[in-house]
């Protein structure tokens, strides 16, 4: 399955624009959230990203919420928008969960989660599907620039008992486009230029 993973457009219309061209290589898409800037200028790409066909799985970051982030995708009526939840498209699992994971040091426009409430938002997070987050797993595609690790304990504890196939988050802008593994997973910290993988679930 070939997929086109993004993170933290942040009202980049640019980038949005190359997303779209990029969709034609692909299966699906998936986008792990900050779509806008502190709860402002959701329309800004999803109006862009509206236009890609292929099925898309969507979860808010931590500059906006999962209710903003599902009202408004309703214009692109082929994303699924999860938090918390789960489904099923072309035969693949997935699971996501948005949200700084755990709580940033931003201040209270952050969308954020401590790592108990983050745990009880994987709980049903199935095996050997997608996992999609804002936030990477600690100690992956975690680095800032200060070389400080930023990750999700919870997260990690998550992808090491459920083993997904793939990991895709973003969050921490140092570490875009890394990639890491914890066991048979494969972590990557996507970022707004869009990255293609081909993932096989057989």
């Amino acid at each position: 399955m070939k997929f086109l993973c993004f993170s933290d457009l942040h009202r980049s219309v640019d980038a949005a624009e190359r997303l779209v061209e990029l969709s034609e290589q692909v299966d699906m898409v998936i986008g792990a959230g900050d779509f806008a800037n502190r709860h402002a200028g959701l329309n800004d790409t999803l109006s862009v990203l509206k236009s890609i066909e292929k099925p898309a799985v969507l979860v808010p970051g931590n500059g906006e919420t999962f209710a903003e982030l599902r009202d408004a995708a309703k214009i692109w009526t082929t994303a699924t928008v999860l938090h918390g939840t789960g489904c099923s498209l072309l035969g693949i699992d997935f699971w996501g969960v948005g949200g700084g994971i755990p709580v940033t040091p931003f201040g209270a426009w952050s969308y954020d989660f401590d790592e108990e409430q983050a745990t009880k938002l994987l709980a049903d997070c199935p095996t050997s599907g997608v996992l999609v987050v804002h936030s990477p797993p600690i100690d992956t595609v975690d680095c800032d620039s200060s070389g400080r690790v930023r990750g999700s304990q919870s997260i990690r504890e998550c992808v090491a008992e459920k083993q997904p196939r793939l990991v895709v988050c973003g969050h921490i802008h140092d570490d875009w486009e890394k990639r890491d593994e914890i066991g048979p997973s494969l972590i990557l910290n996507a970022g707004p230029r869009g990255v293609i993988l081909d993932v096989d679930f057989d």
